[in-house]
């Protein structure tokens, strides 16, 4: 179940955000869509196939959303369901389990109830994604009862898990099935001293006929299904090309029986080889709905709400109404967008901004869900619920760029639309006016058609696109390269620019001391040794990067006594008898120092060291913080110009930070300051330029760009919400990976390319001969599988590949000294 679907919609209509099962190709997607759009009350909707997904907007007074489930599933479709466990309260007798299991059945979108009065119990299936717990929730308070959502319902990933379970074990015996077939056609090519090694026909049969009838099942319905809907798919190939193959054996095996000559083996290796492609195409489908349940994570389940005595009571944040004070404590997330009221903190915004430091934090100051309060106590008055909070946007952001239709339709379906009637054309042609009309007998135009049929197989045109891409994608993969699916691989090989978020991609993402500037005649080892040692007992970034510093010198740690922590300022401290403290500005205003106006040289991170002397406090020294350039970031944009691809950086630091950064790597377009949101608007209007675009980034804020881009790309490295957003994600966080992604997908894409040609080729040449008599079913049938041999052995040339990545220049490391 789920708390925000609904929240997200507009006021004036419904949204319905549906999971779809039984969709095999994009002729499915595009039927149902058409069939969507064209009913009455539903005004638009968009069918992801990729996604599984379908996403449809109706006017509530005509269509509800029982009335879509009924069209999806009369278009031949089902709509995925999930299973919500709750625990019921006072369920004391018969009439109130009665009237709870009919409020609950009220409830749009539950499709079944199922109530144990004895543990106090109910399960409740509905359609995936469209019922909140919220909804069944209050259902059963109208009727007097309190509903308690549970743990353990049947998930999605356990779902998921058993139709895995299933698919490998019917691809497995369907395997079994076809292991003796391969073996004779093997005997068959080996010469004339082993044409005697056949299989008896009758066990031939035994063999075939679960195959044919059992586990390609599935592709008559699909095939039903797509020419009841007015098109035609994969499946009708598949369909079309076994039953030629099976029946025309059947009737040989019934007419001329052992002396028969016959062709079970192609149906058999058709169906087992296509259930194959299939399962590997549906495994790059999922997971990725975890991306929105990732960002779901973010914000906290509860909140601490500040009560009008100063106490706190938990409330559920969903709760949560405009003007509640919230308290949030040292580690916490916070649990809502608003404005500190009271106390001060350093607050990571890093998974929502993309800043790299924390951000000094008081009264007045924004603060948004999901960010961790690092190291204070603060009060929150709540600014923002709902639709309207920050991270309800990005939801909103990452859920439209999904489930939006791709741009590029699946070839192989575009082709297939007028392959399948061309060949039906073919051999009825075949059938009644070659051999009928010119006076042969029914047996020859039978075996002809039975030819023309059996060369159209469709066997090479099902391999062509999964061989390629399962051995692309594994060459890639050996490569640290993981590519989700064939829409990626279409659409990455045309990308034309590369947007680059800056922090944890092209940076390795954590500060270092970059310049010491000295200001009282202490040498450089001595300021940064009392600056580390007044901070050897915090974990803050930038802590750590003193600490970083001082063992790369050797240099030895004081003792610190007196130690004083003020929140978003610094810290003071007693070393070695003389009172030092360290921070920004404003601890130094507040002692009355204020330290001067200086340049920054790369627009780093500012941090001052001072001392209270008998004299009076003094400034000792300035640092500069800067976080530094992997050292593959300069060759992986000079590889991707090699590909002839614009490279950009949009970073969410300041912008004389992203301009620096930039000009090291050779980078002329820069966007600095920016948030996520603005990165996906970057993004899109590029888009409407024209332009194709990928997205680099490793953090939860450029989901909503890795999501809007056309291909997203994730390092490895970052967080589970940007691999799971994107399209592609590098398995180590080496960013000349991306142009060998590019690479990967420009040669896979081409291989599919050549494996259509081959695919198409023999049947452009065989159906003629076929067709005037020039080919037998023999024939025929071995001509089918030379070109799915080829096909095969095309793809297996991409193990091979290996991406090429230029030279690591060894980064530019911190370097100390006067700026």
């Amino acid at each position: 179940m789920n708390e925000t679907r609904d929240a997200l919609a507009p006021a004036d209509r419904q949204r319905f955000d549906l999971a779809i099962e039984g969709m095999t190709c994009s002729a499915c997607s595009a039927r149902l869509e058409r069939v969507l759009r064209t009913t009455d009350g539903i005004g638009d909707a968009v069918v992801n196939l990729a996604l599984e997904r379908a996403m449809i907007h109706t006017d509530p007074a005509r269509a509800d959303l029982d009335a879509v489930v009924g069209l999806v599933r009369r278009c031949g479709f089902d709509v995925g369901t999930e299973v919500g466990a709750f625990h019921v309260d006072n369920l004391a007798d018969g009439n109130a389990a009665e009237r709870i299991e009919a409020a609950l059945k009220g409830v749009p979108g539950v499709l079944d109830v199922d109530l144990n009065p004895v543990l106090e119990q109910v399960r409740v299936t509905a359609v995936s994604l469209m019922v909140p717990d919220s909804a069944l929730v209050e259902a059963v308070r109208e009727v007097g009862h309190r509903l308690v959502p549970e743990s353990g319902g049947g998930g999605q990933a356990e779902r998921e898990q058993r139709q895995t379970v299933r698919e490998r074990r019917a691809i497995l015996l369907a395997a079994l099935l076809t292991t003796p077939f391969m073996v004779q056609m093997a005997f068959m090519f080996g010469g004339e001293r082993t044409m005697h090694l056949h299989m008896p026909p009758w066990l031939e049969l035994a063999l075939a006929l679960p195959l044919q009838f059992g586990f390609g099942l599935r592709f008559y319905r699909g095939a039903f299904n797509s020419l009841r809907g007015g098109g035609a798919n994969m499946d009708v190939l598949v369909a079309l090309g076994t039953s030629a193959a099976f029946l025309y054996s059947l009737y040989q095996l019934l007419a001329f029986g052992s002396e028969a000559h016959l062709y079970f083996e192609a149906s058999a290796v058709i169906i087992t080889l296509v259930m194959l492609g299939k399962h590997l195409e549906a495994r790059a489908k999922r997971g990725t709905a975890a991306a929105i349940q990732e960002l779901l994570n973010l914000q906290p389940n509860t909140a601490l709400v500040r009560l009008p005595d100063g106490a706190v009571a938990e409330r559920a944040c969903r709760e949560l109404a405009i003007g509640d004070v919230v308290a949030c404590r040292p580690g916490d997330r916070i649990p809502t967008d608003g404005e500190i009221v009271r106390g001060e903190a350093d607050v990571d915004e890093s998974l929502i901004t993309g800043e790299s430091n924390p951000v000094a934090k008081g009264p007045g100051d924004a603060v948004t869900a999901g960010a961790i309060n690092v190291d204070g106590f603060i009060d929150i008055e709540v600014r923002a619920v709902g639709e309207d909070s920050t991270l309800a946007k990005m939801i909103h952001l990452v859920e439209n760029a999904q489930v939006g239709k791709p741009a590029v339709q699946r070839l192989v379906d575009r082709v297939s639309a007028i392959f399948v009637p061309t060949v039906i054309g073919i051999a009825i042609l075949t059938f009644f006016g070659t051999w009928l009309a010119a006076g042969s007998d029914l047996e020859t135009a039978i075996i002809s058609a039975a030819a023309t049929l059996v060369i159209a197989c469709p066997c090479a045109l099902g391999l062509a696109t999964p061989t390629a891409i399962m051995t692309g994608s594994s060459a890639a993969a050996r490569a640290g390269i993981l590519v989700k699916d064939i829409t990626t691989l279409e659409q990455a090989h045309s990308l034309t620019h590369v947007v680059f978020d800056k922090t944890g991609t092209l940076t390795e993402g954590r500060p270092a001391v970059a310049g010491i500037e000295q200001l009282a005649g202490l040498d450089e080892d001595e300021v940064l040794r009392i600056a580390a040692s007044l901070q050897q007992g915090s974990e803050h970034p930038i802590a750590l990067a003193f600490r970083e510093q001082v063992e790369r010198r050797g240099l030895k740690l004081a003792d610190v006594e007196h130690f004083k922590n003020t929140v978003s300022r610094g810290i003071e401290g007693d070393v070695e008898g003389t009172r030092y403290l360290i921070g920004n500005e404003r601890l130094f205003r507040d002692k009355n120092l204020d330290p001067p106006p200086r340049e920054m040289h790369r627009g780093g991170t500012e941090v001052w060291l001072g001392a209270s002397l008998p004299g009076g406090d003094a400034l000792l020294a300035r640092f500069e913080l800067v976080d530094e350039l992997r050292p593959t970031a300069k060759a992986a944009v000079d590889e991707l110009k090699a590909l002839g691809i614009a490279p950009l950086l949009a970073s969410g630091d300041v912008v004389e930070v992203a301009r620096n950064i930039a000009g090291d790597l050779g980078i002329e377009r820069v966007h600095g300051e920016v948030r996520p949101e603005d990165k996906a608007a970057i993004i899109a209007e590029l888009a409407e330029s024209g332009a194709k675009v990928g997205m680099v980034g490793d953090g939860v804020n450029d989901a909503p760009a890795l999501a809007q881009a056309t291909v997203g790309i994730a390092l490895g490295s970052g967080t589970n919400i940007a691999m799971e957003t994107a399209s592609i994600t590098l398995m180590r966080p080496d960013p000349r990976l991306v142009a060998g992604a590019i690479d990967a997908s420009r040669r896979t894409f081409r291989k599919i390319k050549q494996n259509l040609f081959w695919a198409f080729i023999y049947n452009m040449v065989g159906l003629p001969l076929a067709a005037f008599g020039y080919l037998s079913p023999s024939l025929a049938g071995a001509a089918m599988a030379f070109s799915s041999v080829s096909v095969v052995t095309n793809s297996l040339m991409l193990r091979t590949w290996k991406p090429k990545l230029g030279r690591a220049t060894g980064g530019k490391p911190a370097e100390s000294g006067r700026l």
